[in-house]
Order: C-alpha cells, then sequence, then structure tokens
C-alpha cells in the first residue's frame, strides 16, 4: 500500500538505497567515534580508571532499558504526516544527538576535579546514548519496513545500510588515530584538544548525512498507528516468548562484544603493544576496505542461496578461529596482526551486512504469528541489546584492563611495563574469539529462522495483504 494515495511515488532505487546508508553513515559517526575512542579518550587523557569508564557505561544501558521501549512505542503509536512516520523523528533529532556527541570529548575539562570529569562524563554520555541517540536510530532502524515491502529491496537496503556504517568505520577508524596521536618522549599518545576538534568535525558530519538521508529516502508503504492500549505485561510476555527475537538479540549481543572487543582493544595494542598508532589507521583501513570490496558484493548473494542464518553462523565461526590461530602464532610484527585482523574482519562483515534484513525477518515472523506489525517496539528491544552489548564491551574492557594492570602511565611509557603489554595482547585476541563462538552457537541453537522458514513466512503474509487489497 502506498504511503499517499492519490498521488504518484517514486518507484524503490538507487536514491533510497544511497540515502539510507547515509542514515547509518550519520549514525556511526557518533556510534563508532564512541566506541572505538571514548574508552581511550577517558583512560589516557582525562586520568579516570578503565573500570570506571566501563561501569558507568553500562550503568548507562539501564535507563536505554526505558527509552529505547518507549522511543519505539512512540513511534508506533505516532500519525504518518506528509513526510513519512519515521523520517521526522530523524530531522528533528540529529542535531541534538550531534551536540552531546561532541560533549562527550570536551579535553579543557582534564584538569578539573576527578569527580567532575565522571559526572561529565556519565551526563553527557547519557544525554548522547540514551536519550538522542535512541530517539534517531529507532525511527531510522523502523523505516525500512515503510521504504519498500519486497523482501529483496529489503536485503538491499540492509546491504547498503551496512556499506554506510562501513564507511563511517572507515573515516573514523581511519582518519582519527592519525589526526589524533602525538609522539611524546618516543611514547605514541591520544591527543585531547585534537580529539575535541575531531569530535566536533565529526558531529556536524553526522546532522548533515541524517539531513541527506530524509531528502533521499521516500517511505512508499503506509505503516498504521498503533492505537491498541498499552498493556506492558502483555507486550514482555511478546518478547520473552519470541524465539527468533530473543535469538537475534543473543547473536547481536555476543557479535558485539566480539566486535567492539576488537575495535576497543585496538587503541591499545597498536599503540601500546605495537608501538604504531599508524598500524591502527591501516586496520581500520584494510578491514572496512574488505567489508566493501568482498562482504557487500557478496553477502545478499551468498545468503539468497543459503540463507541469512546460515551464512552468519558459518562466517562468525570462521572469524573465531582465526583469531585462535593469530593467539598461537603470537606475531611480533604488527603488520601479521593486522594481516590477522582483516581476515577475522570479513567473517564479521558477512554477518553484518544481512543483519539489517534479519531484523525485518523478525518482524514478519512475529505478524505471522500474532497478527499484528509492530516495526518500532520489536526494532527498539534489538537496538537495546545492541547498546547492551556496546556497554557490555565496555565494561568488559575496562574490568579487563583494570584487572592487569593497565594505567595512563603504561600509556606513557609501556616497554617498562613488559607483562601488562603481553596481557593487552592476549585480550586482543581472546575477546574476539570467544565473541563470535558465541554468535555462531546463538544462530545455531535459538534463531530459528533459517531459509525454509523465512520464505514461508513471506508467502503467508503476501497472501493475508492480497485478501485485504
Amino acid at each position: 500500500m502506498p504511503a499517499k494515495t492519490g498521488t504518484r511515488v517514486r518507484p524503490f532505487g538507487m536514491a533510497d538505497k544511497v540515502g539510507y546508508a547515509f542514515g547509518d553513515f550519520g549514525n556511526d559517526f557518533t556510534f563508532m567515534l564512541s566506541s572505538m575512542f571514548m574508552m581511550k579518550f577517558y583512560t589516557d587523557v582525562m586520568g579516570v580508571a578503565p573500570a570506571v569508564v566501563g561501569s558507568l557505561m553500562m550503568a548507562a544501558r539501564f535507563v536505554d532499558a526505558v527509552t529505547d521501549v518507549t522511543m519505539g512505542q512512540i513511534v508506533d503509536r505516532s500519525r504518518p504526516g506528509p513526510g513519512g512516520k519515521f523520517k521526522p523523528w530523524i530531522r528533528r533529532m540529529c542535531g541534538p544527538l550531534g551536540i552531546s556527541a561532541f560533549l562527550i570529548f570536551q579535553s579543557g575539562l582534564a584538569g578539573m576535579p576527578m569527580g567532575v570529569k565522571v559526572v561529565w562524563m556519565f551526563v553527557t554520555y547519557l544525554l548522547w546514548g540514551s536519550i538522542f541517540y535512541t530517539a534517531v536510530n529507532i525511527p531510522y532502524g523502523s523505516m525500512a519496513s515503510a521504504v519498500s515491502a519486497d523482501p529483496d529491496h529489503r536485503a538491499q537496503l540492509s546491504t547498503y545500510r551496512n556499506i554506510g556504517a562501513t564507511l563511517a568505520s572507515l573515516v573514523i577508524g581511519t582518519g582519527t588515530p592519525v589526526f589524533a596521536y602525538i609522539t611524546v618522549g618516543g611514547a605514541t599518545v591520544l591527543s585531547g584538544p585534537r580529539m575535541t576538534v575531531i569530535a566536533g568535525i565529526f558531529a556536524a558530519c553526522g546532522i548533515l548525512c541524517h539531513l541527506v538521508c530524509c531528502s533521499l529516502v521516500t517511505e512508499r508503504v503506509a505503516i498504521p498507528q498503533n492505537t491498541s492500549r498499552l498493556n506492558v505485561i502483555s507486550m514482555i510476555k511478546s518478547i520473552a516468548a519470541n524465539r527468533a527475537l530473543l535469538g537475534i538479540i543473543a547473536a547481536a549481543i555476543m557479535l558485539l562484544l566480539g566486535m567492539l572487543g576488537m575495535t576497543g582493544m585496538a587503541p591499545y595494542v597498536f599503540p601500546v603493544y605495537y608501538n604504531s598508532g599508524r598500524a591502527q589507521a591501516l586496520s581500520s583501513l584494510t578491514s572496512n576496505l574488505a567489508v566493501l570490496l568482498i562482504c557487500a558484493p557478496l553477502a545478499a548473494r551468498i545468503a539468497a542461496k543459503v540463507g541469512k542464518r546460515e551464512l552468519s553462523a558459518v562466517s562468525c565461526l570462521a572469524s573465531a578461529a582465526v583469531w585462535l590461530l593469530c593467539l598461537l602464532v603470537h606475531p611480533s610484527s604488527a603488520a601479521v596482526f593486522l594481516a590477522f585482523y582483516t581476515l577475522s574482519y570479513v567473517g564479521m562483515g558477512m554477518f553484518n551486512t544481512v543483519i539489517w534484513a534479519m531484523i525485518t525477518d523478525v518482524i514478519d515472523d512475529a505478524e505471522v504469528k500474532n497478527g499484528v506489525r509492530e516495526d518500532g517496539t520489536i526494532y527498539a528491544v534489538y537496538s537495546f541489546a545492541r547498546k547492551l552489548g556496546q556497554a557490555l564491551s565496555s565494561g568488559m574492557i575496562g574490568g579487563l584492563l583494570t584487572a592487569i594492570g593497565y594505567d595512563s602511565a603504561v600509556a606513557a611509557d609501556p616497554s617498562a611495563y613488559p607483562q601488562i603489554l603481553e596481557q593487552v595482547f592476549r585480550l586482543s585476541c581472546l575477546i574476539p574469539a570467544i565473541g563470535l563462538t558465541a554468535v555462531g552457537a546463538a544462530l545455531w541453537l535459538i534463531y530459528p529462522l533459517g531459509k525454509a522458514r523465512v520464505e514461508a513466512n513471506v508467502a503467508e503474509l503476501a497472501k493475508r495483504r492480497e485478501r485485504k487489497s
């Protein structure tokens, strides 16, 4: 059903795909910056203990348990306007999102008392992640259902969304180390003032990308306003009984523990263990190029033949095997470690390329069972799970770094702490190996939507819509 009756609606095409890619490009200008550099910024520049940073990031996720689902309900219950049901939210909230992300990285506060720095970190991180990121990301993710009802089109949107995320990771992961690291006394250290400038530039770029997304994407499928009375207990029971949603949530949390464990440890293993900020920049360049050149063109095609679940499980298990091999080889060269890093990223990239199409499969499955379509609510629950995975990753990295004795003194003079450096290397291999193994297990043992069931659900929903039309 077209979103606007009586008017000619532009057919689904390249503008939608490119616009949707720009949407996740905008999201990840702040998400990737926080994932890759917030822990490093607050430990090395602001002098906050890693465990404190990780704990506060984890605590913020309890707020997300409320804000994510609340935003999902707001989206489901909002009335579509002339610009659609989802795009108006992105336009309204992308500005505050960029500003709050910039406020996180204020190196001018480095000389303030520790209590002030901790409170500033917590408040700004809460505003960014729990309020404004939620207010943009939930409508953005839910919008895929309104762009097209065709499952092939949605798979293409998922691919282009991953391309947008990969480009953001490429820009942030490659560009930031080049400009943010400086050499002090032979050690590679992070410059606080440079990080503040970089955060401001990326915030502005994120806002621009969101506006481009709203300009190019067309909502052409009418998603009706949910006017049913909200029953929280019934909603919780429905979520708890949704095996497909629980399976994709478990896989997503484990994926983020593995993937963000890799990117989160990169600012420690490359500049500290291998004493090379340039290698960190190259790791982002090579891994993201591998995703763009290998995963983006191949993942959807392979998934169409063997199934999205099947492809994702096998590729993540293969990535875990790469890290176990790296642990055994124990490369002394940053270049060899970089090769392992890039190869592992290809496996994760396969899952990341199709995961957003898997969410629409979950939404379809719930509609087949319950007769009600709740794009916003289901996506909100999944979004909360992803942010929980992000926080758990930060908390895990912060706690483990503190446990092995890492602090700003190690960053300033790494050669004086060889035992700590060895533990940094081991964590860099073990965290993604364990996380990615768990992803494969969750997809095989919990997530039920294999290729045959997905195709059956699509056929069933097509029949129901034909009967209604």
